[in-house]
């Protein structure tokens, strides 16, 4: 027969179980303390592999980061660098510093906390600084971080000294761009109406915009690259789908300089108007790009109508100009910049439509020619005081950073 437990003999054990248990959690807490507490409350410095406390919280309940809504303690307007000469085109670097091109053929680097380099990241032998035409438009590959590739727009004087634009791709690295290849070439140029942007979009392909070259005639030929939005793979080839069978994926411009895409994935573009003639000044567009589109210049403007030619979304009167840059767009809002205008302009995206146009910063920075969003959900612009048109003050060209949510 097995021996008995009494009841007495039970509670003694249980208790034993319950001590051991507790000075087990006891121990550990000490560990806990012991190892924690110096550094999450500044006994010790922290070095730079030693986890944080806001790290640990979000390893476990991740942020998202909102980039449209940017933080309320960011002032309305700041100035991040100085001293630039007519910059024209601004890309992004995965760490958050910036590229920037020079109209007079250099690429310049702008660390995250604004300090321009000294030296160029490369200084483009082959540009042509004349009139309006240079080193222009500036886009990062897609895959950047995987190929380094960086595409550049640019004038050049071609055979007999006729000016000509053309695309080209370089590779970054150690902090320069080296490996120049022609990838679109002999694009027809002038002193004016370069045109110049290079943006990708959809399908990574690479949407380039390029003005009449002062002959409007070419931009109603569907076979010269002149006043065209054209659409290339990243190999300069004619994108599939063109609507000829070549390089044109819209015509009828006069000089486009600004693209950007909107949330569902519309195209909007903005264009110089004529200068003087028989509707006086301006006469500058916002369109709506669509593939194989007609934008009618120089057979109508403005309001003007007819048939098998697009009318513009929103266009300044004949007695103002806004002479339009770049096109950035956050959410529902579409901002483009004004150099003769010298302000920034914003409306509202509503379907294929504009409302709510205002004019923003009018006279205070002078003229403005890039305007584009940033990883920080912030729109950057720059001055472009130092293009022969403007009244540049001792720390010109500069780069603004925008705090949409106070403005």
């Amino acid at each position: 027969m097995p021996p008995l437990i009494s009841p007495l003999h039970g509670k003694i054990r249980l208790m034993k179980i319950f001590i051991s248990v507790l000075i087990v959690i006891i121990l550990l807490a000490a560990a806990a303390i012991f190892y924690l507490y110096p550094t999450l409350y500044g006994v010790i410095p922290q070095n730079e592999n030693t986890p944080k406390l806001s790290d640990i919280l979000h390893s476990v309940s991740p942020v998202q980061n909102n980039s449209s809504t940017p933080s309320a303690d960011i002032p309305s307007e700041t100035i991040i660098t100085e001293n630039l000469d007519t910059p024209w085109a601004i890309a992004f670097l995965p760490d958050g510093s910036m590229l920037v091109t020079e109209r007079k053929g250099t690429v310049r680097l702008v660390s995250k906390d604004g300090q321009l380099q000294t030296e160029p990241v490369a200084t483009i032998a082959n540009s042509k600084e004349i009139g309006e035409g240079g080193l222009l438009g500036m886009a990062l590959d897609p895959e950047f971080i995987s190929n380094q590739n960086v595409y550049l727009y640019y004038t050049y004087a071609g055979e007999g000294e006729n000016t000509k634009n053309r695309v080209v791709k370089m590779k970054y690295a150690n902090g320069k761009l080296t490996d120049e290849q022609i990838l679109v070439d002999q694009i027809p140029g002038a002193s004016n109406h370069n045109g110049g942007r290079i943006k990708f979009g959809p399908g990574d392909f690479l949407y380039i915009t390029t003005g009449d070259a002062q002959e409007p005639s070419l931009a109603q030929d569907k076979n010269s690259l002149a006043g065209k939005i054209l659409r290339v793979t990243k190999d300069g080839y004619a994108a599939p789908g063109n609507p000829f069978n070549n390089l044109v994926y819209s015509w009828g411009h006069r000089n486009p300089q600004g693209i950007a895409w909107d949330k569902e994935g519309n195209l909007w573009g903005s264009e110089h108007g004529p200068s003087g003639g028989s509707l006086g000044t301006g006469n500058d567009e916002v369109n709506l790009i669509e593939i194989g589109n007609n934008y009618g210049w120089p057979e109508i403007q403005g309001d003007q109508r007819r048939d098998g030619m697009i009318t513009p979304v929103k266009n300044s009167t004949p007695s103002v100009a806004w002479a339009p840059g770049d096109v950035a767009i956050l959410g529902d809002t579409l901002y483009f910049s004004g150099l003769r205008g010298q302000a920034l302009y914003k409306a509202q995206i509503q379907g294929t439509q504009l409302t709510d146009f205002q004019e923003l910063l009018k006279g205070k920075y002078g003229r403005i020619r890039e305007v584009i969003a940033g990883p920080d959900g912030m729109i950057y612009i720059t001055t472009s005081n130092r293009d022969g048109r403007g009244v540049p003050k001792s720390e010109d060209d500069r780069i603004i950073r925008i705090n949409p949510s106070k403005i």
